[in-house]
C-alpha cells in the first residue's frame, strides 16, 4: 500500500507501545552492507537529512535475511546494539519450501546448521544480563524435528517460532526451544487468531498452551 502502508505500520507500532507492548517487525530485511544500514535506520534508528534526521519505527526487535553473508548482518546488528533492540535471523524458516535451500548439505552440515553458527557467533553482540542475547534466531515451529539441534547450536538465542495454528505447528512439540527457560521462545501466531470468531479467546489459548510447554 505504499506510503499508506507504511503510515499504518507506525500508527500500528505507536499504538502497541502505548500498551505496554514489545514490537518485533518482520520485515526479513537483507541487502549489501550500504542498503543493510538504510534499512535498519527505518526500523530502529533515524535517517540524517538536510532538515534534520527522519526518526524510524524505534521497534523493539526485527527479523533479518542473513543470506548475503556477514557483511550484511553487520549494520544491523551494529544498529541493534546502538538501539537496545534486538534481531531475528532466518535459520530454518516454516514455509514447506525451506527445505530446498536450507535443508540442504552442505561438506560439514546442512545450510540452517551454517546459519545457526552465524547467529551463535554474534550473541555476545547482544548479551543480555539474564544469559539470553538479542540475537535470535527465526526457526519455524511447523518442522520441529530441527529445534533440538538449533538449540545446541545456539544456545543463547532467543527463538522466533512461526508457523503454529494456520501452517500446522504444535505447540506441544516445542519445549526443545524453551530449554534455556520460559524467555527463550517467542510463538508466532497470526492466521488462527486473526480468523477466529473470538480472538482475544484463541489468543488466551494460545498463550496457555505455550506457558504450559515452556515451564515444563
Amino acid at each position: 500500500m505504499g506510503a499508506a502502508g507504511w503510515s499504518a505500520l507506525a500508527e500500528v507500532c505507536a499504538a502497541a507501545r502505548g500498551q505496554g507492548l514489545l514490537v518485533v517487525a518482520d520485515g526479513k530485511r537483507g541487502d549489501v552492507p550500504v542498503t543493510a544500514a538504510a534499512y535498519a535506520q527505518a526500523l530502529v534508528g533515524e535517517t540524517p537529512t538536510p532538515w534534520g534526521p527522519a526518526a524510524g519505527l524505534g521497534v523493539d526487535a526485527f527479523t533479518v535475511n542473513p543470506l548475503l553473508g556477514g557483511d550484511s548482518l553487520e549494520p544491523f546488528v551494529a544498529a541493534a546494539e546502538a538501539a537496545g533492540a534486538g534481531v531475528f535471523a532466518l535459520v530454518r524458516t516454516s514455509n514447506p519450501g525451506a527445505a530446498d535451500l536450507e535443508d540442504l548439505p552442505a561438506p560439514q552440515a546442512p545450510l540452517h546448521e551454517r546459519l545457526a553458527e552465524m547467529v551463535d557467533g554474534l550473541a555476545d553482540r547482544l548479551g543480555g544480563s539474564g544469559g539470553l542475547s538479542g540475537m535470535g534466531a527465526v526457526v519455524g515451529a511447523t518442522e520441529p524435528g530441527h529445534i533440538v539441534r538449533l538449540r545446541e547450536l545456539m544456545p543463547r538465542a532467543i527463538f522466533l517460532l512461526p508457523g503454529v495454528g494456520a501452517q500446522g505447528g504444535r505447540p506441544e512439540l516445542l519445549g526443545a526451544a524453551f530449554a534455556p527457560g520460559p524467555a527463550a521462545g517467542l510463538v508466532a501466531a497470526s492466521r488462527s487468531i486473526a480468523s477466529d470468531p473470538d480472538p482475544g479467546a484463541a489468543a488466551t489459548r494460545l498463550r496457555e498452551s505455550v506457558w504450559e510447554v515452556s515451564t515444563n
